[in-house]
């Protein structure tokens, strides 16, 4: 009977077991998360919240036990300097696993081991949501781009109605330009065919004096 053994050895001494979980540890605050087994994720998650709680303190002493436990200055900087700072309005339940399905070859149930709040995973859902936006974005800009073809096709007919309007006043102007000249060039002509038409006064004479001489 295993009686007041709580904690899974995780088929280790116990030497081996705190050196893994030491790692793991140190891994978590450097990256933020890490893929692994949900056995060793369980066992885990005790150690690192433990640690967040250290760096929240924020003591000397406290950095001490944690430099005691991790051996990696630079995973005690990280640990004190970036993480805990954010979970200061936060009281526990610093970490989350997330489960992935069962390994390859000897079936482990693998899982995610991540810090709330540095979350790179994404669940299934925030991903069809993302590419939903996406695809929402995309229909949008063909819509705005048939609409600009639309308005540019429109245009068109438009600018080329306003280059015929200047050749057109043109055209008129050199209308009005010419009709006093033409009027001036046919005046002259109209005066000779009235003069063709109406007889001259020696001709009216003669033809009074004929209408007399055959009278008498």
């Amino acid at each position: 009977m295993r009686h007041r053994k709580k904690g899974n050895h995780l088929g280790r001494t116990a030497s081996h077991k705190k050196a893994l979980m030491r790692n793991l540890a140190a891994q978590v605050f450097e990256h933020k998360e890490i893929r692994t087994t949900v056995a060793k994720a369980k066992e885990l998650r005790s150690y690192v919240e433990r640690l967040i709680t250290y760096g929240k303190k924020g003591t000397v002493h406290h950095r001490r036990l944690a430099f005691q436990f991790l051996q990696n200055k630079q995973a005690v900087n990280t640990l004190f300097n970036e993480i805990a700072p954010i979970y200061e309005d936060r009281a526990g339940g610093y970490t989350r696993i997330i489960r992935l399905g069962n390994r390859k070859g000897d079936n482990a149930e693998l899982s995610i081991f991540q810090l709330v709040g540095f979350e790179k995973v994404q669940t299934k859902k925030e991903e069809k949501k993302k590419q939903a936006k996406k695809a929402e974005k995309e229909e949008a800009k063909e819509e705005a781009k048939a609409v600009e073809a639309k308005e540019e096709k429109e245009e068109k007919p438009s600018e080329k109605a306003k280059a015929a309007e200047p050749e057109a006043e043109v055209k008129q102007e050199e209308a009005k330009e010419e009709t006093p000249e033409e009027a001036k060039a046919a005046e002259p002509e109209g005066e000779e065919e009235k003069a063709q038409d109406t007889p001259s006064s020696e001709d009216a004479q003669a033809a009074d004096e004929g209408a007399s001489d055959k009278k008498e």
